[in-house]
């Protein structure tokens, strides 16, 4: 599995040639019943927003140019969950081995973002800054700071800024520093969509060590953190990433590379990663010959996650059909039929490994 996993970080490597990517920090979990299961306790799961029994894991998801890749994940083990070989770790913890990690296979990380449990935690941003990581992370309203006798705790005014998102709308957005005493290289802001109600679903406080004028830049750089929600969305809704009936952690650690796997093929068959890996430098002759794909009906032909996820599961049918009708073939063998599917099967492995092929 570790060779697996190396693999597909390698292949992440490799599409990213280099490019500085935002890396975004979070934990998910999700109920499951039942006694059997390795590492399900009652914790608190955030796709229920509850306590619950249920397994909860920490992730990593990059950002390069609003296309999301599966980084690394790792499983929180409660107390309770413990086997033999197992040491108890924090989800704080498990977070900062993920970042060294990231660092030490040499992913260019330009910006790490992070909620507030990894914001209030000084074992975690103390992690980054080991690193020479540049971060925004969440932190508590009443987040404290050490002030020198005499030092005040002041606000300055709320200045406007445009919130753009991934879709290309807009919308006003506040910004404000707080400083705490003295100009510090940390600084610490407040973001709201209105500075006269701050209501509580839509006001932030964060910590960053970004440098400069950043006040009309760190309220959308902070909101890129919302990709991973996207993420936990894509894995489970689309990619089954709860769909196992396995209660062995090491069956369900495959799942989950598997899903990994499958993620990292779709994102990185968006226009944006087949540009970096210089598609133009293919043999014109070669894809010049090869079939045009884009006829099927199904076929979608506008970019996104979802349009090259739909393309993909098209690319593999003919596969995955001939396995469901072969048992039958050997009950009443159809040499036709069977030779017409690996012809099928032959013309589909021709596909260049892209989105938009024509």
């Amino acid at each position: 599995m570790e060779k697996f996993r190396s693999r597909r970080l390698e292949r992440t490597l490799e599409a990213v040639k280099g490019k500085a990517i935002k890396v975004i920090i979070d934990e998910t979990g999700d109920r499951k019943k039942g006694n059997k299961t390795d590492y399900v306790a009652r914790q608190y799961l955030g796709s229920v927003g509850k306590v619950d029994r249920g397994m909860v894991s920490v992730n990593a998801y990059g950002v390069y140019e609003n296309i999301t890749v599966p980084l690394i994940w790792k499983i929180f083990k409660p107390r309770g969950t413990l086997k033999e070989r197992d040491s108890y770790k924090t989800k704080i913890e498990l977070a900062q081995e993920i970042i060294t990690e990231l660092v030490e296979i040499g992913l260019n990380i330009e910006l790490v973002l992070a909620d507030s449990l990894y914001g209030e935690s000084s074992d975690f941003i103390q992690t980054l800054k080991e690193n020479n990581l540049t971060y925004i992370v969440a932190i508590r309203s009443n987040h404290g700071v050490w002030l020198l006798p005499g030092q005040k705790v002041r606000a300055n005014k709320w200045h406007e800024f445009i919130r753009v998102f991934s879709d290309g709308t807009t919308e006003v957005r506040f910004s404000r520093e707080i400083i705490y005493g003295k100009h510090r290289a940390t600084t610490y802001w407040e973001i709201t969509t209105d500075p006269n109600t701050l209501p509580e679903n839509s006001t932030s406080f964060v910590m960053t060590n970004l440098q400069g004028k950043i006040g009309k830049l760190v309220g959308n750089l902070y909101g890129s953190r919302t990709w991973v929600e996207y993420g936990f969305r894509q894995v489970k809704q689309e990619l089954g990433w709860t769909d196992y009936r396995f209660t062995k952690f090491e069956q369900i650690e495959k799942w989950w590379e598997l899903i990994y796997s499958a993620y990292l093929m779709v994102s990185l068959s968006d226009p944006v990663f087949l540009t970096l890996t210089e598609q133009s430098s293919v043999d014109t002759k070669s894809t010049a010959s090869a079939p045009n794909f884009s006829n099927h009906q199904d076929w979608t032909h506008a970019s996104g996650w979802k349009n090259c996820l739909n393309n993909l599961r098209l690319i593999i049918q003919p596969i995955v059909l001939l396995w469901m009708i072969y048992p039958w073939l050997k009950v009443f063998p159809n040499r036709d039929l069977l030779l017409g599917l690996h012809r099928l099967i032959a013309v589909v492995n021709q596909f260049y490994f892209g989105c938009n092929s024509s």
